[in-house]
């Protein structure tokens, strides 16, 4: 495969070689450019022969002598240099399923792309993964990889994801593991399916794998309302939440002891779930699963108070608005009560947006819709600003899920719409009016969006 080069940056190292815009890159010293991760890892080198064909079909040699690791300076089509690679699954979990017709078409494309899990962090389910890309993670030792496993059991696997090949690729997470590769690990648990004995044999294969699986993140199943024609499942109760958790914590205890880190963990919503308090902090060891909602109340409450010991007092008065999903409510609402035992001047509304949208069994910030913010904080803003959680809003932190965007909001609630970022020292800066930058007070498995 080759790649068009739609554009070179001015005074570049490829500018200054003569690369022109037009050509297409077929190679970097002798090695043929299929993407961005080829183009990435094959540039850094000091001396570099470019291998380019003109528009006409002439081949030509650049050769280009520049700092290790400098960019090169050229542009592409798209930002991976080849389509987005589409999942091939069926699972009967997915949320991508579970989203009403009529939202923007980006919602409804299922990426599962290897590419995305080391650049950005995804999760693949490996059932896209051809050969030659396992070879080039083993090659280039491309590392951590994000692996959405569900299951160890091979037959449920192919089960729940709706692909035959499912169960055998499962394969590939011992040959990353034996390449030294470490891998990122994410199970999706239903109630009754990959649960109680199925999670015990998971747990125990993926301990087998040894130091290599890096972490593993164990979050409930998310279900919207509109599920009609779709695989029969139901939420976790509270009992079978705490079953779950002690499975976990179990494990965590076996992982510890065999590889010296607890590796297995619940999200947070589990522990909502089961009405169960958070583990200390020093449980969650160096936060490795934050992106999928592991501890992220706790680090939270971390930064919280540690930034809270250093804050200067407000001088003058503040009234805000705090909006959150109802799964985050007494969690935010103990931050908000600590700031205003420490600062008089502070004053605040909660308002914990229920989630008409996507239905009852959704409580997490990070899906709440602009509707549904609106229906409920309409006529109860407290003060000139309203504190809404970044993770609410696409990376822009303009557009919510159901495309009402941040300006109408604003409008129809008649104040500034302040997104604020997960960290606790953001939240608090953000509460008593200090620079923050945006992100999200609420979180949601990536599995999920």
């Amino acid at each position: 495969m080759a790649v068009r080069i739609e554009s070179v940056e001015n005074g570049s190292w490829a500018d200054q070689a003569g690369v022109a815009a037009g050509e297409t890159l077929l190679s970097i010293n002798s090695h043929e450019i299929f993407d961005v991760l080829d183009y990435r890892f094959y540039e850094t080198n000091a001396n570099l022969r470019l291998l380019l064909r003109s528009p006409e079909g002439t081949q030509r040699e650049v050769l280009i002598r520049k700092g290790e690791y400098d960019s090169i300076g050229l542009g592409f089509e798209t930002y991976l240099m080849d389509r987005q690679h589409s999942c091939r699954n069926r699972c009967i979990f997915c949320f991508i399923d579970q989203l009403p017709k009529g939202m923007r078409s980006s919602l409804y494309f299922k990426d599962d792309d290897a590419r995305l899990s080391f650049l950005f962090g995804n999760y693949i389910t490996l059932t896209n993964l051809s050969d030659r890309e396992v070879r080039r993670i083993l090659e280039m030792h491309i590392s951590p990889v994000n692996v959405s496993v569900h299951t160890m059991n091979p037959d449920l696997r192919v089960q729940m994801m709706g692909n035959r090949f499912a169960g055998e690729k499962l394969s590939i997470l011992r040959t990353l593991c034996e390449g030294g590769i470490s891998v990122n690990c994410q199970l999706v648990l239903c109630p009754g399916i990959n649960d109680g004995s199925q999670l015990r044999f998971t747990l125990d294969k993926l301990l087998l794998l040894g130091e290599k699986i890096a972490s593993i993140a164990c979050v409930p199943v998310g279900l919207t309302r509109y599920r009609e024609g779709l695989y029969p499942l139901r939420p976790y109760t509270k009992e079978e939440a705490l079953e779950t958790i002690a499975i976990i914590e179990e494990y965590a205890e076996k992982f510890r002891c065999a590889n010296g880190a607890r590796t297995v963990f619940a999200s947070d919503e589990f522990y909502l779930l089961a009405e169960k308090p958070f583990p200390p902090f020093e449980y969650y060891e160096d936060f490795p699963q934050l992106e999928n909602g592991v501890g992220l109340f706790v680090n939270m409450e971390d930064e919280f108070s540690f930034a809270l010991e250093d804050c200067p007092p407000l001088e003058e008065k503040r009234a805000v608005t705090v909006i959150t999903g109802e799964g985050a409510q007494e969690f935010i609402g103990a931050l908000l009560k600590r700031i205003t035992e420490r600062e008089p001047n502070f004053s605040y509304r909660l308002i914990a947006v229920k989630n008409e949208f996507f239905g009852g069994n959704v409580s997490v910030a990070g899906l709440l819709t602009g509707g549904d913010v609106i229906r409920a904080a309409k006529g109860k803003i407290y003060g000139g600003e309203i504190l809404l959680p970044g993770v609410s809003l696409r990376r822009e932190d303009d557009v919510f899920l159901d495309d009402v965007t941040l300006a109408e909001a604003e409008e129809a609630l008649g104040a500034k719409i302040i997104p604020v970022g997960n960290g606790g020292g953001e939240f608090l800066f953000a509460a008593l009016g200090r620079s923050v930058s945006g992100g999200g007070l609420g979180t949601y498995p990536a599995e999920h969006l």
